[in-house]
């Protein structure tokens, strides 16, 4: 039982961080510019190609340099040519705008690379085992994304609440006409924290595309998640953002992990279900079944007894 809880703390805080590195960026994005980015998990599709693309001629490590950069100066072109123009119509066509970008991006991928899954591996440094407990193996490679996951974390929370660069991006979020008289140029710090923003999701592909898979529908499977934590830790909070990834991760891995139906943890509690009840069926639902609505329902539970989520500070 201690083995299954280790690993599966483990896997949990690794799933989470990956979370989490492909959420700060949907949260860098709307707590500076307020936009809801629904193409964000597109850009992390894009990373994925990228860098597997980038491998198959120079290596995985200039892939994890390199694709990043693509996508945020993609990001960056579409905040230049397409929100900047959209946003003067309000949030609703800024939604509109990037529900559509992330079905042609989609469509996109699967024109140029196809609909097969990529064979976009991890490094053969990083392919071994970084140590064995009770019998089973800990990859080096979830031991590397965990390392960048917090990495990521750090430097976010120091440019943005000890550098000069974090000053001016407050300022021109909360001030900007005063900002620009200062002689900042408020349109071009908007582009470059999209491009940022995008490219944190291209760098969380470039990571999760050999653990995870890289397919046309890779952004679909993590889209939505995305959502939940942004929403669960707090619009705009990027703690919140990293408690929420870590929650989600570890309540989908330990529900994977332990295999009890519902009429064993009401058994727990002293209380029987006839077999022969109308619900029986519900009965004998195991955590691993309900699992991937596990995050949905605590999405619920917080819009509901907390509105503003975990660490937020906006009305949602």
């Amino acid at each position: 039982m201690f083995e299954l809880i280790f690993f599966s703390l483990l896997n949990g805080i690794v799933t989470g961080l990956l979370l989490f590195m492909l959420a700060s960026g949907l949260t860098l994005i709307f707590s500076m510019m307020g936009v809801l980015n629904f193409a964000h998990a597109s850009f992390y599709m894009l990373g994925a190609y990228f860098a597997y693309t980038i491998s198959l001629y120079v290596g995985f490590w200039p892939g994890l340099i390199i694709a990043p950069i693509l996508v945020g100066l993609f990001g960056a072109l579409v905040e230049r040519y397409g929100l900047r123009y959209v946003h003067r119509w309000g949030h609703v066509a800024e939604l509109i705008f990037t529900f559509g970008l992330a079905f042609l991006i989609e469509e996109v991928v699967q024109f140029i690379w196809g609909k097969d899954t990529k064979a976009y591996h991890e490094p053969e440094v990083l392919q071994f085992a970084l140590f064995n407990f009770f019998g089973q193996d800990f990859p080096a490679y979830k031991a590397f994304m965990l390392l960048v996951s917090i990495g990521i974390f750090i430097m976010l929370l120091l440019v943005l609440t000890r550098s000069r660069v974090g000053l001016i991006i407050q300022a021109a979020i909360s001030q900007p006409n005063m900002t620009a008289m200062l002689g900042h140029n408020v349109p071009l710090v908007f582009m470059g924290v999209f491009g940022v923003g995008s490219a944190l999701a291209g760098l969380a592909g470039v990571i999760a595309g050999p653990a995870l898979g890289t397919f046309p529908g890779m952004a679909v499977v993590l889209g939505s998640i995305v959502f939940v934590i942004v929403v669960v830790g707090g619009l705009g909070s990027l703690g919140g953002a990293f408690v929420a990834s870590l929650i989600i991760g570890l309540l989908q891995t330990f529900a994977i992990a332990l295999d009890y139906s519902v009429s064993d943890l009401l058994a727990a509690f002293n209380i029987t279900t006839a077999p022969d009840s109308a619900l029986r069926d519900l009965w004998t639902l195991s955590l691993p079944q309900v699992a991937p609505i596990l995050p949905y329902l605590l999405l619920v539970l917080i819009l509901i007894f907390r509105p503003t989520g975990l660490f937020g500070k906006r009305e949602t």
